[in-house]
């Protein structure tokens, strides 16, 4: 296996190559101490105030792609291949401002100034990809960012205008994406990435499989939404680390027959279209997980390993029946996405396995399909209560019940008390109302700072009934038709 001692890529209009580098070092950081590029913020050093926000460009199967991520939590060791480009970098034409710092500037976008860099990156990114935005987009493009004293209103102001300001062929990443493409090709190979012991940069999934089997101990980080904070918040140790970059193959999405296939690289961003196109019930879900910079960065293979009962994702693929791959070394072994979590902090994966893919079968169309989030905030913010609702209904009455919650027990954990009496009960009001008491069965929820256990306890049950009447179409049974028909049931 070939190996290179240093870390490549292009941070603005220089190439750095770093060969002394630790794990645990930030783009932030660096850019700030090393680089003295200061006009990139720290605020919350989490993911969550977007006052870091800077631009990563890469080469992936659609070319140059440039997405928004927060710099305090990403880490040099993953910038392999790359385009860095922070606010010193924007210009517009010669002796004026970028568009999007203009369109600032014209709307009042900026008071004291510290949110602002990081909101003209954001806006910068979606302008690159939405040239004419409307508010909706402008305002999912800005979950991510945090603005304290000049509010949202004349920002998008700035963001609706940023076209009259210049036009986004004329705009200097844009010109030079030709050049910027041949410039991240130079330095792009197939080698390993080995600085130390304490850096590793596969090229490949094979290379990442084969390495990580005899460093079981290794930190995978991967989108280092989670990882990220590891660092910043809790200090801890990183080291060595395997970070995965540089792994188009292991970012791949594909429907394969009846079957959602995600590679478990794949980021929250990468997968929306398809979700948009084959699982629609999940698309509003899926713009909450996180901010548009944490969906940039943020895997689903990742989401699953590290087994927060709270994580957005398992409950959803888990009422689809989704199954996973895990891989150590060339081998590989299937199982279902429930059986993963254990217990608390505890998953079925041995040590050098890794989350290689996520099998998902795509919902029918006669499938009774939804997922809801539960947070203090609508956007950017940790579940309270996750859940996700899968039922099937024939000649009115409920064939098949999946239903599976996040946060109200040490794993995301399924219902299965409730399914139980669900499962050949009338599809009706009545049904669900007296199948809510077995939620008591199923979850014993723990009270913290997010929400207390008789609130996520209740969550629980009202989110099932609200499921009931977002769906109670012609397949429901009334309760007029229930007792003409003698069939009335009181579950017990």
């Amino acid at each position: 296996m070939k190996t290179r001692d240093c870390i490549r890529f292009w941070l603005n209009d220089e190439l750095i190559e770093l060969g002394d580098v630790k794990a645990d070092l930030t783009l932030l950081d660096y850019l700030r101490l090393a680089r003295t590029l200061r006009g990139t913020k720290e605020g919350c050093a989490e993911g969550d105030c977007g006052a870091c926000t800077v631009l990563v460009g890469r080469l992936g199967g659609d070319g140059l792609i440039y997405e928004s991520v927060n710099s305090c939590i990403r880490f040099v060791g993953s910038l392999d291949g790359t385009h860095v480009v922070t606010i010193e970098h924007l210009k517009g034409k010669v002796g004026e401002l970028h568009p999007v710092q203009q369109a600032m500037v014209e709307h009042h976008g900026s008071q004291c100034g510290f949110c602002t860099p990081g909101f003209v990156m954001s806006l910068y990114a979606m302008w690159m990809a939405e040239p004419e935005p409307d508010v909706a987009t402008i305002e999912q493009n800005l979950q991510g960012n945090l603005c304290r004293c000049t509010g949202y209103q004349p920002i998008i102001k700035a963001a609706l205008s940023v076209s009259e300001h210049g036009k986004l062929e004329d705009d200097f990443l844009v010109a030079e994406r030709a050049s910027i493409i041949e410039k991240l090709e130079a330095i792009a190979d197939d080698a390993l990435v080995k600085l130390g012991d304490d850096i590793f940069a596969p090229a490949n999934t094979d290379q990442f499989a084969e390495i990580y089997a005899p460093h079981p101990d290794a930190t995978i980080v991967a989108g280092s939404t989670d990882v990220g904070l590891w660092v910043t918040k809790f200090m801890r140790e990183i080291s060595p680390a395997i970070f995965t970059n540089r792994l188009n193959d292991f970012r791949a999405v594909e429907i394969d027959g009846d079957n959602l296939r995600i590679k478990g690289g794949a980021s929250y961003t990468e997968l929306l279209p398809v979700i948009d196109e084959h699982v629609p019930q999940l698309s509003r879900f899926w713009r909450r997980i996180g901010g548009e910079q944490v969906r940039n960065m943020g895997t689903i293979g990742g989401n699953i390993a590290n087994g927060s009962p709270i994580g957005d994702t398992p409950p959803p693929l888990i009422a689809l029946g989704a199954k996973i791959v895990l891989r150590k070394g060339d081998e590989r072994r299937e199982l279902s996405l429930e059986k993963f979590f254990i217990e608390y902090g505890k998953q079925d994966r041995a040590p050098g396995e890794l989350v290689e893919e996520i099998i998902v079968p795509l919902p029918k169309e006669a499938d009774l399909f939804a997922a809801y989030k539960i947070s203090k905030r609508r956007d950017e913010d940790i579940s309270a209560v996750c859940a996700a609702f899968n039922i099937q209904v024939d000649d009115g009455r409920i064939s098949n019940a999946v239903i599976a919650f996040g946060g109200m027990a040490g794993t995301p954990k399924r219902a299965t008390e409730v399914e139980k009496v669900l499962v050949g009960a009338p599809w009706s009001e009545r049904t669900i109302v007296d199948a809510k008491a077995f939620f008591e069965k199923d979850y014993t929820p723990l009270t913290d700072w997010r929400a207390s256990a008789p609130y996520r306890l209740e969550v629980a049950q009202n989110l099932l009934e609200r499921f009931y009447f977002e769906h109670a179409d012609e397949n429901a049974v009334s309760l007029d038709e229930l007792h003409q028909a003698g069939t009335l049931e009181v579950l017990a």
